[in-house]
């Protein structure tokens, strides 16, 4: 089955911490603001805020017609024009390798827009990123276009792929069939040995990365990828960037508040990484994120009563329905796509991935009933479409990106008997996703560069306001983010908006109180009332 590219557009937007909570886990907490990115303050001085590195921000850019996606991009056809007829149009930019050395070694980053409608009224670019970190942004925003389009009558749309992602000296580790092993490995050792093997596989997936791609790992923070967006700031000839960031574009999109808050245009926060989290206080939190939107699906399933093809008459009984599953495959996995298998780990991944978006609530509810028949095509390839798996067998490179960046960015490192100690208090926050994310912390156990921060900061003083929008029935970035980065960043600069519904994130909702409140604010520059809420 070939997944839609709703969906796997939607899943990489905010797979941070699906699989590798380490991936949205920083957050200003309260450590030092003295901060530092391989020996290299973090806060960015006068002279800093209006730099060139390395004379690049004079380079000119040559948009072109673009290609079909890369498979490090995941693969597919050449973008389609908008409505109307506008195409998209894909460049490079260069950017220094190491900022420390801005006249050295350059990299390239993949760029694409479309342009504005209305070029009399032009305000500029607005630049996505879609989170991850990991998502290809050349990639998924035509992906999402349409959905952008009424922001287009007076932005170009913009985005990238950050640094290690994609074409943009995309991070290469495992092989696609070593890829295929290494997620289907049990996730949640229940003996030693268990433990031990995920020890090995941990360790493995880390020494390969060193060895493809050694010489980017050490630039792969989101420092780096902030102080990128300044140049590219610069290149596109605004004299302020415009910013939309979704799950972990948030806390890229604070990164760079913090670092040019005088650079900062309108921009948008939408399914808010909360900054005052490090990684273990985060994966507790997306824990109990997905536990309530599970809660909320298995309770909406046993309110439809016969039409719910899930047993239960209540939403714990229907949850217990899908633990017994999951329980089972833990020892024996079932049929699943070819000669692939369903495994106990494979099928929380497609789970998850179901529960991003209510729209695709549906495809949980028939993922689940067919497994438990004895087939476990769909939640597989739900699990795929997480896990950037193509129906041919061959990946992008998303979740080597991810890991790239959050390991470059968390300080934090994990041994076995600490996870060990943990998991009881990742069991209290979700029965079903807890051992999944609590052994999750040792991502970057035996990762080859150090970690940059416990949490990042955020501070912006100087800034104009920005829109933080927080979703309530939000799994991948709990609700309780959008208040933390609001605060973080500071006050008369984050900028609240409430929206009550379920999935990740919120103007792709199709809300319209939300994307008429963000339209407002992009287009028209009208800042919302602290608070607002749309439901």
């Amino acid at each position: 089955m070939r997944t839609s590219p709703a969906l796997r557009a939607a899943a990489l937007a905010a797979t941070a911490t699906v699989l590798l909570p380490l991936a949205a886990c920083s957050g200003g907490g309260d450590t030092a603001r003295d901060r530092t990115r391989n020996g290299s303050p973090l806060a960015a001085n006068a002279a800093e805020a209006g730099s060139d590195p390395g004379g690049l921000g004079s380079q000119k850019l040559t948009w072109k017609p673009c290609p079909a996606p890369s498979q490090a991009q995941g693969g597919g056809k050449a973008p389609t024009p908008l409505p109307g007829g506008t195409p998209w149009e894909c460049a490079t930019m260069k950017v220094p390798l190491d900022y420390a050395r801005p006249g050295g070694e350059t990299i390239e980053l993949a760029l694409i827009r479309a342009r504005a409608k209305d070029r009399s009224r032009r305000i500029g670019s607005l630049v996505f990123n879609f989170g991850g970190p990991g998502s290809s942004g050349v990639a998924t925003l035509p992906a999402f276009g349409t959905a952008y389009d009424k922001l287009r009558t007076r932005y170009d749309l913009v985005s990238f792929d950050p640094r290690g992602v994609g074409r943009s000296e995309g991070v290469k580790c495992l092989t696609d069939r070593q890829l295929d092993a290494h997620y289907e490995a049990d996730g949640t050792p229940d003996t030693r040995a268990e433990v031990n093997d995920l020890i090995r596989d941990t360790k493995s997936f880390a020494a390969a990365c060193h060895k493809n791609s050694g010489r980017e790992l050490p630039h792969l923070g989101t420092t780096d990828a902030a102080r990128d967006m300044d140049l590219l700031r610069q290149v596109l000839g605004d004299e302020k960037l415009h910013y939309f960031g979704i799950s972990y574009g948030t806390e890229l999109g604070g990164v760079y508040a913090h670092l040019f808050p005088k650079n900062v245009g309108r921009a948008v926060l939408d399914g808010v990484v909360d900054p005052t989290l490090d990684s273990e206080q985060a994966s507790i939190g997306q824990a109990k994120g997905f536990q309530l939107a599970l809660d909320n699906f298995t309770k909406d399933c046993a309110a439809r009563g016969d039409a719910c093809k899930l047993p239960g008459s209540t939403g714990k009984e229907v949850e217990q329905g899908i633990a017994g599953l999951l329980h089972r495959l833990e020892k024996q996995p079932i049929t699943g796509l070819g000669s692939r298998r369903l495994t106990q780990t494979l099928a929380t991944t497609g789970i998850a991935a179901a529960l991003y978006s209510k729209s695709t609530w549906p495809l949980l509810e028939q993922g689940v009933d067919e497994a438990d028949g004895g087939n476990g095509g769909l939640l597989l390839a739900l699990a795929d479409s997480l896990n950037g798996r193509s129906q041919d067998g061959r990946y992008d490179n998303s979740m080597a990106a991810n890991t790239a960046i959050s390991c470059a960015d968390s300080r934090q490192r994990f041994t076995a008997n600490q996870v060990e100690a943990k998991l009881p208090a990742f069991r209290a926050a979700s029965p079903v996703f807890g051992d999944y994310l609590g052994w999750g912390l040792m991502t970057c156990t035996g990762w080859p560069v150090a970690g940059a921060w416990e949490t990042p900061d955020v501070s912006a003083p100087g800034a104009p306001p920005i829109l933080v929008i927080g979703n309530t029935g939000d799994p991948a970035t709990p609700y309780a983010g959008a208040k933390a980065m609001a605060d973080e960043l500071g006050k008369g600069v984050g900028v609240r908006l409430t929206y009550k519904g379920q999935g990740h994130g919120a103007y792709n909702s199709g809300d319209a109180c939300v994307q008429r409140t963000v339209g407002d604010y992009l287009l028209n520059g009208k800042v919302p009332a602290a608070g607002t809420v749309c439901t």
